[in-house]
C-alpha cells in the first residue's frame, strides 16, 4: 500500500469513529436543554429527572466526541502535510475560529452546566445548557463550512504556489455550505430522536419509569417529524447543488454513465466501472433524474463517460452508499409519521416500540453512508477541480502510516467499547429517583436530585 491510501483509510476511521459521538452530542444538547426548560416552567419533576438522566449520555458522547476530534486535526499535518501548506490559509482560518470562539464557549460552558446543579437558579443553569447546545451547532457550523470549501473551493487566490483566503464572506455564505449545514445538523437531531425514542421504548416495553419516558419518546418525536421532513425537502436543494457544482459526483450518485437529456433515475443499479456501464438497473424513471438535477425533466445530465477516467470518482461505493442514505431516510419519514398516528395508545402498540428498539442504530449508519457519499463521492480530488488527494498526502514512509493505522484502530477500538459500555450501563439503569420534598423552591430540588446528595444516589451511581 502508498502512503496516500493509508493515510486515507487512516483519516476515514478516524473520522467515522469520530461520526458515531458526534451527532447525538449536537442533537442530545437540544433535548436536554428543551427538559430543562420545561421543567423551569413548569415546575414538572419528570422533566428534570429526563434532563438529568439524558445529560449524562450527552456528557459520556461529548467526552469522546473532543476526544477523536482532535486527533482528526492533528493529522492535517502528520498526515496531509502537503494539503495543509497549500490550502492552510483558508482552511486553517476556518478551523481556528472554531477552536477559538465556539469550542472554547462550549467547553466553558459545559462545565458550568455540569457542576453548577446546585450553585445555579434554575434559570441560570437552563440558560447555561442552551449556551452549551448553541455553541456545539456554531462549532458544527464552522467545521461544516470548512468541509463545504473543499466540496466546492470559492473566495481565494493561488498566489506564491498556495491558494490564499480573499473573500471570506464569499466561504461563509455560500449555497453548498448552507446546505451542508443544514443538513448534516438536521441528520443529527434525527440520528438524536430516535435514539431517544429507541430507548424510551425499551423502558416503557418493560413498564419502567412510564412518565419519565412517555415524555422523553413525545419530545423526541417532534424533534424527529420535523427535521425527517426537512431533510427530504433539503435534500432535493442539495441534490440541485451537487449537480451544479459536482456533475461527476451527482453521476456516480446515480451510476449515470451516457450524457442524454430525459435522464432516468433507479431504484438501484449495480455499476460495472470495468466497462462503464450497469449490469442491472432497477425501475428506471424516464426524466426523473433531470427533473432532480435542474428541475426540467428534459433538461440534459452530463454522465460519466465525458468524464475522463482518472476523474471519476468510485461509483460503486458512492451509488449504494447513496441509496442507504436515501432509504433510510423514507423510514424515519414513515417511522415518525406512524408514531404521530399512535401516540395516544402508545403503549398498546408494542410492535412498535419494538421497532423503534431495533431503528437505533439507523440513523448512524445512514450518517455514515452520507459522509461516504460526500467524501468518496469528491475523489479524486481533495479540494474539488484544485488540489488532487495524490498531491496532498505527507512525502513520509508508508510504514510509519501502517503502525499508526493499526494503533489507531486498536486504541478506537477500546476508546469506544468503554464508551458504549458506560451508555448501555447508564441507559439501563434509568433516571434517578425523584428527590423527596424539601422546603424551598425548585433550586433546591435541583440540588436533592443532584447525584451527590444522598446515599440512595451515591450507592446506585
Amino acid at each position: 500500500m502508498d502512503v496516500v491510501l493509508l493515510s486515507r483509510m487512516q483519516f476515514a476511521a478516524a473520522t467515522y469513529f469520530h461520526f458515531l459521538f458526534v451527532p447525538l452530542t449536537l442533537g442530545l444538547s437540544i433535548l436536554v436543554a428543551i427538559m430543562e426548560t420545561l421543567y423551569v416552567r413548569r415546575g414538572d419533576g419528570d422533566y428534570l429527572r429526563m434532563a438529568r438522566f439524558w445529560g449524562r449520555i450527552f456528557l459520556i458522547n461529548f467526552a469522546v466526541g473532543i476526544v477523536t476530534g482532535i486527533t482528526l486535526e492533528f493529522q492535517f499535518g502528520t498526515n496531509w502535510a502537503r494539503y495543509s501548506a497549500y490550502v492552510g490559509d483558508v482552511f486553517g482560518s476556518l478551523l481556528a475560529i472554531e477552536a477559538t470562539a465556539a469550542f472554547f464557549l462550549e467547553s466553558t460552558f459545559i462545565g458550568v452546566w455540569a457542576f453548577g446543579w446546585r450553585r445555579l437558579s434554575p434559570k441560570a443553569h437552563a440558560v447555561s445548557i442552551w449556551l452549551v447546545a448553541g455553541a456545539s451547532s456554531l462549532s458544527a457550523v464552522w467545521i461544516l463550512t470548512a468541509n463545504a470549501w473543499m466540496q466546492h473551493p470559492v473566495g481565494y487566490v493561488v498566489h506564491n504556489g498556495r491558494a490564499e483566503l480573499a473573500d471570506f464572506v464569499a466561504v461563509i455564505t455560500q449555497l453548498t455550505a448552507i446546505l451542508k449545514i443544514i443538513h448534516t445538523l438536521s441528520a443529527s437531531y434525527i440520528q438524536s430522536a430516535f435514539f431517544v425514542m429507541g430507548v424510551s421504548a425499551w423502558h416503557l416495553l418493560r413498564g419502567q419509569h412510564r412518565d419519565v419516558f412517555l415524555k422523553s419518546f413525545r419530545l423526541a418525536l417532534a424533534l424527529g417529524l420535523v427535521f425527517s421532513f426537512g431533510e427530504i425537502l433539503e435534500g432535493h436543494f442539495h441534490a440541485a447543488d451537487v449537480a451544479a457544482i459536482q456533475p461527476a459526483k451527482l453521476a456516480a450518485m446515480e451510476a449515470h454513465w451516457g450524457t442524454c437529456p430525459y435522464a432516468p433515475l433507479s431504484v438501484l443499479s449495480i455499476p460495472d466501472e470495468a466497462h462503464a456501464t450497469n449490469r442491472i438497473t432497477i425501475l428506471p424513471v424516464p426524466g426523473a433524474l433531470s427533473m432532480l438535477a435542474f428541475h426540467n425533466p428534459s433538461a440534459p445530465v452530463k454522465g460519466l463517460c465525458d468524464f475522463p477516467p482518472a476523474d471519476r470518482p468510485p461509483v460503486t461505493v458512492t451509488h449504494f452508499a447513496f441509496r442507504v442514505m436515501i432509504g433510510l431516510g423514507m423510514f424515519f419519514v414513515a417511522a415518525t409519521s406512524l408514531g404521530c398516528l399512535l401516540l395516544k395508545r402508545l403503549e398498546t402498540y408494542r410492535w412498535y416500540l419494538t421497532v423503534m428498539v431495533w431503528a437505533i442504530p439507523l440513523p448512524y449508519i445512514a450518517n455514515a453512508a452520507g459522509w461516504t457519499v460526500a467524501e468518496v463521492g469528491r475523489q479524486p480530488w481533495i479540494v474539488y477541480g484544485l488540489m488532487r488527494t495524490s498531491d496532498a498526502a505527507s512525502p513520509i514512509d508508508p510504514a510509519q502510516v501502517l503502525i499508526t493505522l493499526i494503533g489507531f484502530v486498536l486504541v478506537y477500538g477500546l476508546l469506544g467499547a468503554l464508551a458504549f459500555w458506560l451508555i448501555i450501563r447508564t441507559l439501563k439503569a434509568g433516571p434517578m429517583p425523584p428527590p423527596a420534598p424539601l422546603p424551598g423552591n425548585a433550586a433546591g430540588q435541583i440540588a436533592a436530585s443532584s447525584g451527590t446528595d444522598t446515599t440512595e444516589e451515591r450507592g446506585k451511581h
